[in-house]
Formats: structure tokens, sequence, C-alpha cells
């Protein structure tokens, strides 16, 4: 998810300034090969074909798990890949939405990114012999929409909807370093590598310009995220 974000080397956005910020750009038509690319881009995430293009922190990790254990990572790594297949969501809609094309690219680069975690969460739930949630056209569904309203809000609005989106996926991760089984070092070195990619996609979207959410909305994001991850850890 072509230029790669580690570490070492964040993502890069156009730095939008403040006179700018609410200014809202002359409409483009919208190309019928763009809702063709996201059709693709939705059946790709929901359907699990996508290839990462940086290897799985866990491919040298062969953990001895009880059944329990076994259990409890498969449910919160199905939490975690309901996560990524709302994240290519979102950042195709905004893809979509924004009249910048430099800005564009960057959140295209942010969802090819983001198919890292994806696949590396799909293959985890395989070796733990577990499902993907029953419900991901659903929660895509949902992210996309939601992605439509942050672009169509203007630039710095969207990257400040990524930002914040980021910074909540981060304590997430964090949150569920502490669940996942001391045992289970592979589940646990994709968290660990999903934790610093988001906190790079978070910095580099605020420095970008990114608006900072107001505390109505903020709250919103976790309830409707809260909702998610309990559904998603049974279903």
């Amino acid at each position: 998810m072509a230029p790669r974000s580690d570490s070492s080397n964040t993502l890069r956005y156009p730095r939008l300034t403040p006179p700018r910020a609410f200014e809202m750009p002359t409409s483009r038509p919208l190309l019928f090969d763009e809702l063709l690319t996201a059709a693709d881009e939705a059946l790709r995430a929901v359907g699990g074909a996508g290839h990462p293009q940086r290897p799985s922190p866990a491919r040298d990790a062969r953990p001895e798990l009880s059944d329990a254990e076994r259990r409890l990572s498969g449910a919160l790594m199905r939490v975690n890949h309901v996560g990524e297949v709302c994240a290519q969501a979102l950042y195709s809609a905004q893809a979509l939405s924004t009249r910048n094309p430099t800005l564009r690219r960057g959140f295209e680069q942010a969802a090819r990114e983001e198919t890292d975690h994806l696949a590396w969460t799909r293959q985890r739930l395989r070796e733990l012999g577990t499902h993907a949630s029953l419900l991901n056209p659903l929660w895509y569904a949902g992210a996309f929409g939601i992605g439509l309203l942050a672009g169509r809000a203007g630039d710095a609005v969207s990257l400040g909807f990524m930002a914040e989106t980021e910074r909540q996926v981060e304590q997430h991760l964090a949150g569920h370093l502490e669940k996942l089984p001391e045992q289970d070092s592979a589940s646990r070195a994709i968290v660990r590598q999903m934790k610093d990619d988001e906190a790079a996609h978070a910095a580099s979207a605020e420095r970008s310009g990114g608006l900072p959410l107001p505390a109505p909305i903020r709250w919103a994001m976790r309830a409707a995220a809260k909702v998610m991850t309990t559904t998603a850890h049974h279903v």
C-alpha cells in the first residue's frame, strides 16, 4: 500500500496552508474508471485478494498455543482484520472525494500500505484456524460512506479525520498487545508493526495540515469503533 512507509519513511502529503483549508475546489467529473477502481478495491479488501508488499513480521514465529489462547488470539486478530478492511474503505473514499491530485495519491499510497496489514492479519487468522468477520461487507460499506463524508468536508478536515482515526487505532492496538497471550509471538509481532505504521500515518496527516476534530466527533468515532470491535470479536 510503489513507495513504502516504515519507521524511517513516513507518508508525505501536500501541506495545506491555513487560508486554503476550507476552500472547496471546483468540481471534477466522477470518471467511470474511478468507480471501477473503487469497486475493485472493495472486492479485494472484502474478499482477501490483496497481496502484501512487505514480508509479515510474524514470518519466523511458530508459537505453540493452547486452545483457549488460540481462540483469544483469533478473536483479537479478527477485530484487527476488520479494522484494516475499514481502513481500505476510508482511504479509497477519501481518495475519490478529494480534488487535489497530490493528496489523492497520498490516500492511495496509504491504502496500499494498509494492504500489508490486511494480508498479514488475514494470514494469521488462517494460521489460528478461525475466520474473518462475516460482516466485512457491512463494515466496508459503512466506512466507505464515512470516508466520503470526510472527503467532501474539505482536505484539511479529511486529513484531520485520518489523523484521529489512526490515533484511535494506535490506542486500540496498544490495548491488544496487553490482551494477546504472551506466547503468541506471531500475532504480537504483527500488531506491534501495525501500531508503528498507524502512528506514522497519523503524524504525517497532522504535519500536512489536518485539522483537529471537535470533541463530539471524536467521541462518536470511539462509540462507533466500540460497536464494531465488540461485534467483530464474535462474528
